[in-house]
């Protein structure tokens, strides 16, 4: 017998079954979504109210769907704001919204958690089904072949951009950097002489070897440098802890210092495959201090370590100047007014256009000589 339940949180799912079904990339993982639920970063009072999909089958969890209902657009990475806006002035609701994602998190991976395309599509009509309620069902960087399945149901494809490197097998940075063009190469170089002649030096730490004191130092500069763009940063102490507790395996923490004194921090996640930059900030400020703690000694990481892959993030042309080529990634969007549907639809379609256009700018522009692995 088949059912499909709506839960508050995963305090009542065993992690083995949740995590059996997510597979090993940290973000969907029981460790890391529940963490962000129970220390109160993703909660009803931030305006991410859980509604999670559990599909089970003779008692068995078959299936899993990470929901949320939203009352804002905040923390997403794929922009509606305009799409609100329009429902607004139309006198017609755009929150709540249902949303199926990672909160605060842009970054591709299973958002249908199942081991077959049936079961993907029971969890794709129950969340239908529950967006009723709601104006929209919006499903954030799932993987390509998730996101054909999604449009096989109706939902409106988006595309937008990453910046993503890929390791080709590589020695070092030297080798790296060897496969970059002369001017990328020498400014690169330039860069990285310039903070070593400031008196920066950077350090690495793995898993259990972040200790309190450091998770509560990488903090203060997350949230300093949340502070001076006058933001409100989306973590807590809390949250990064618990990371630290329950995902050691998984997380990798750079620190910088100058005489003697720790004046940086970047927070990494990585799986078999790939490095994946996530949080970074500074107690003050030095030029050229976030390319080397957000780049450059990420990508000395992954090459010593092998990894595929290192994954900057959304958005930020200056990245591919530092060797991180563009990728698309895709999010899907269901709105239940007609009217609405039809106007992004035609939105989404001219946006295709020009991402596709600026892919291919992007690309006139790459800093290598040859493309990685061409």
């Amino acid at each position: 017998m088949e059912s499909v339940r709506v839960v508050d949180s995963l305090a009542g799912i065993d992690p083995a079954d949740w995590n059996a079904l997510a597979g090993e990339q940290p973000f969907i993982r029981h460790e890391f979504l529940s963490a962000l639920i129970e220390t109160g970063c993703a909660s009803g009072r931030t305006g991410w109210l859980p509604r999670i999909l559990v599909l089970r089958r003779a008692g068995a969890m078959v299936g899993a769907m990470p929901l949320f209902v939203k009352s804002h657009s905040y923390g997403e990475y794929v922009f509606d704001w305009s799409w609100a806006d329009a429902h607004e002035r139309n006198g017609i609701d755009y929150y709540p919204k249902l949303l199926c994602a990672v909160p605060f998190t842009p970054v591709r991976g299973s958002r249908l958690l199942a081991r077959s395309d049936a079961e993907r599509r029971v969890l794709i009509g129950a969340a239908l089904e529950l967006a009723k309620d709601t104006s929209s069902l919006h499903v954030l960087f799932p993987r390509d072949e998730e996101a054909r399945l999604l449009e096989q149901h109706g939902m409106l494809l988006r595309r937008t951009v990453q910046f993503h490197w890929r390791n080709d097998a590589y020695a070092d940075f030297e080798g790296f950097l060897a496969r970059l063009s002369h001017a990328r190469r020498k400014n690169i170089r330039q860069e990285r002489r310039k903070l070593r002649a400031a008196g920066v030096s950077c350090r690495w730490l793995e898993g259990k070897e972040i200790e309190r004191r450091h998770w509560e130092f990488f903090n203060r500069c997350y949230r300093h440098t949340y502070a001076a763009h006058r933001s409100t940063p989306y973590l807590s102490l809390d949250f990064f802890l618990r990371l630290g507790a329950t995902l050691a395996p998984h997380a990798a923490m750079l620190i910088a210092e100058r005489a003697g004194r720790a004046i940086a921090s970047a927070l990494f996640l990585a799986d078999r495959t790939t490095l994946y930059g996530r949080y970074w900030g500074a107690t003050e400020h030095l030029p050229l201090l976030h390319f080397e703690c957000c780049y450059y000694q990420a990508i000395e990481y992954a090459i010593a370590r092998g990894l595929q892959a290192f994954e900057g993030g959304a958005q930020g042309e200056h990245k591919l100047f530092r060797g991180l080529l563009p990728v698309e990634a895709f999010s899907a969007h269901w709105l239940a007014h007609p009217k609405f549907a039809r106007a992004v639809e035609g939105f989404l379609e001219r946006e295709a256009a020009g991402v596709t256009r600026y892919v291919d700018e992007l690309c006139d522009h790459s800093p290598f000589k040859d493309l990685p692995g061409g």
